[in-house]
Formats: structure tokens, sequence, C-alpha cells
């Protein structure tokens, strides 16, 4: 199987869900996400790329020297989009020995070995150049379309395209690819990249351009309820918090 590079994108300030610290450090069951993260993709990669903010970059360096960890930290100077987030990328120690890339948002805390390694080994047994994990819900924040026959036609982020959330398959935030075609793409400026809400640089846009510019797209719906977990606030964790008996 082929080496995967990690980037957690890790750049959020804290400050929508009423933290004062960068998102990725709040604790579940006594142990930051970020570091939850790193127990997960560390045998992966043994160096993670994380994507983080200036006034974070002190703080999130501290929590991974006194755990022990190694990191390449890379600044997102503004908060303009996942786009710009992931774009980030370029400028690691890593970035041009990396041909795929493990991308997970750093809000994730309970993400399963399982849905991990299922992800690695269909994107690398089945040649995908975009592979994403997805789970049907009741309430949809982005949306997956596909043709009749299954094929991904696209992946929607519902806010920024001014729609109500609803029933159906989103992804979970945890995603395997090229990374020159992603990137390329990225950095072309095309149609749909800038939301409509808040005029930032999107990142699952692409998936269209990727499907029109004939790669091969795949989206697994095998994510679990726990793979779903997402810290928007800290009454999303509590849950997590209140059930030490699962990871």
């Amino acid at each position: 199987m082929a080496e995967s590079k990690v980037l957690i994108a890790a750049a959020g300030a804290g400050s929508r869900a009423g933290l004062p610290y960068p998102k990725c450090l709040h604790p579940v069951l006594g142990r930051p996400i970020l570091l939850r993260l790193f127990d997960l993709l560390t045998p992966i990669d043994p160096r993670p790329t994380v994507i983080v903010s200036p006034s974070g970059r002190g703080e999130i360096q501290r929590c991974l020297d006194g755990a022990g960890f190694d990191a390449d930290l890379v600044e997102q100077p503004q908060p303009t989009g996942m786009g710009d987030a992931v774009l980030c990328f370029r400028q690691a120690p890593r970035f041009a020995e990396t041909e795929h890339l493990l991308l997970v948002w750093g809000d994730l805390p309970s993400i399963q070995p399982e849905t991990v390694a299922a992800l690695s080994h269909q994107h690398f047994a089945a040649g995908n150049d975009f592979t994403f994990v997805s789970r049907y819900v009741d309430e949809a924040y982005t949306i997956v379309e596909r043709m009749p026959d299954g094929q991904i036609i696209s992946l929607t982020e519902t806010r920024e395209a001014g729609l109500n959330p609803k029933p159906g398959e989103r992804d979970i935030g945890l995603f395997l690819f090229r990374k020159t075609p992603v990137f390329e793409l990225l950095a072309a400026n095309l149609p749909g990249a800038r939301g409509r809400v808040t005029g930032e640089h999107g990142f699952l846009y692409i998936v269209r351009h990727m499907v029109e510019a004939g790669l091969k797209v795949e989206a697994l719906p095998i994510g679990t309820e726990l793979d779903l977990v997402s810290l928007n606030r800290p009454s999303d964790l509590e849950a997590l918090n209140s059930n030490s008996g699962r990871s």
C-alpha cells in the first residue's frame, strides 16, 4: 500500500464554540481532541502536519510537546476558508514528497480506527483519486449527490449553498486523495470556490470539478455515529464525556 501523509486542519480559534483556546484542544474524556487524533493517525504518519492559526500556534505546540508528539505546524494567516487552509500545506516541509494526503478536520474526537483503515484500503485498492467517508443522517449539513448508478456527482455544503439541511448522505470530515490534482483544482479559482454566505474559499466544491475532469471519486457510506461527532459547541460532546467506556 502506498504511503499517506496526514494533514489535520486545526486553525479554528474556538470563539464560535465559546472557547478561550483552539477547538482542537478541547478535552474529551480528559484528553484534547488533537491528541486523540494523533493517537489515531501517527501509526499512519509519525509526523503529521497541522494547519494552525497564528494565535493558536503556541498553545498547540505546547500541547504536542507535552505529549511527546512530533508535528509540522503551518500557519493559516487569516481564517479565509478550508480550501485556503488545505492550500497552506504547500508550505509544509514534506509537501514535495507527498503523493497521497489523508485530511481530517481537527474537531473530530472519536473517529474510529476501523473507519480510517477501510478508507485507506478502498482508496488504494480501487486506484481512486479522491475518497471520502460518508453517512446517511436525518439532517445532512453537507450533501452527497449521486447518479442513479451510485457514482458521485458532487459534495455540497448546505450553508454556503443557501440550502436547508434535510435527510440524506453527508461527509464526516475524513478524506484521502492524490495531492497533485486536488491542489491544482484548489489553486485554480474555479466556479463554486467561494461560499455564497461567507465568501470563504471552501474545499468540498472540488469534488464536482474532479468528477467533471474524469478523475475517480468515491464516497464510502461507512461512517458510524462516533465518527460523526464534532465540536461546534461543548454540549455536542456531552454524550462522549459522560460515557467513559467509549473511546
